[in-house]
């Protein structure tokens, strides 16, 4: 009935409601290509959480958020701020009674934009493919609407700079393959998917090259791991990364199959912070936080 009731008044709500014309404007980059948002505008609503992520590194506040439990790192920039809806589900009154100057969305909530778009002017900031070069590409909008072009340049170069060492870490120190678990079941996922830019960016090897590129990922069974015998096995928890009751990535995972490979022989299986990456990936943030977790255990291993 909500849905209903907020479609109706969705409906209702003047198309006019907002007017471009009456601010300064600025063409940034989008998924959706060039766009128009306006210069620095002084009430923003995301409902991405990539883009909260990077606002965030920014210390751009925000206005409204979507209703869900963030990861722990970006718990300030929901603190005390309005909910609007969901990320699938906005509340359109709510955002109508806002009038915000600027509406950013994406990724989950990315079917949801021709109807945000009734509201205030909103962006499809929607991080698909190339993710390193997307993410580098949206903060630097970001910087761009909000005038801290210098702090974007500033986060960028801190970024690199851990890309570097993580590189050092990395480099001759095997391969790796990258798994989901989702309860009991997990999915691999190869070099051009969702994950893949932690082979690319880090120079990290492979251990199964031919892995379809999926956005769920390939299926998999503890019979592939073994046969696959990555030197390293980096692990994203998705029931951890969405708060869900079920059976942990490592009790998944704790059998003699693994426990067989490399990785498990080596104690080289990583389980990665799932929130940051499952949740918010394509943010600097979430971004640097892997990188850095990664070098850690590579590191680690090298002591």
């Amino acid at each position: 009935m909500k849905s209903s009731l907020s479609l109706l008044a969705l409906a209702l709500w003047p198309v006019a409601a907002w007017s471009p014309a009456l601010a300064q404007e600025i063409t940034i980059p989008t998924y959706a290509g060039p766009a128009r948002a306006p210069l620095a505008p002084r009430s923003v609503v995301a409902f991405d959480l990539a883009a909260i992520d990077s606002l965030q590194a920014l210390g751009v506040a925000l206005d409204g958020v979507p209703a869900i439990r963030p990861p722990a790192y970006l718990a300030p920039a929901f603190a005390g701020v309005p909910t609007m809806g969901t990320l699938f589900e906005p509340d359109f009154e709510s955002l109508a009674v806002l009038g915000p100057d600027l509406i950013v969305a994406g990724g989950r909530s990315q079917p949801q934009v021709p109807a945000l778009s009734r509201i205030a002017p909103t962006l499809d900031m929607t991080i698909s493919g190339d993710v390193m070069g997307q993410s580098r590409e949206r903060l630097r909008a970001y910087g761009q609407i909000f005038g801290l072009q210098a702090r974007a340049e500033s986060l960028l170069s801190e970024f690199d700079a851990r890309l570097a060492t993580a590189r050092e870490m990395v480099d001759g120190h095997g391969d790796a393959l990258i798994v989901l678990t989702n309860g009991g079941t997990v999915s691999a996922y190869g070099g051009d998917s969702r994950f893949g830019w932690l082979h690319g960016a880090l120079n990290l090897p492979e251990a199964a090259p031919g892995i379809t590129a999926e956005n769920h990922g390939e299926a998999v069974s503890f019979e592939y791991i073994a046969e696959v015998n990555p030197d390293w096995l980096l692990v994203i928890d998705r029931a951890a990364a969405i708060g869900q009751e079920g059976e942990a990535a490592a009790v998944t995972l704790d059998n003699p199959l693994v426990g067989g490979t490399t990785a498990g022989q080596r104690g080289q299986i990583v389980y990665l912070d799932s929130a940051a990456l499952y949740l918010a990936g394509g943010g600097l943030q979430a971004m640097s936080r892997i990188v850095d977790q990664i070098a850690g255990a590579f590191a680690a291993a090298q002591d």
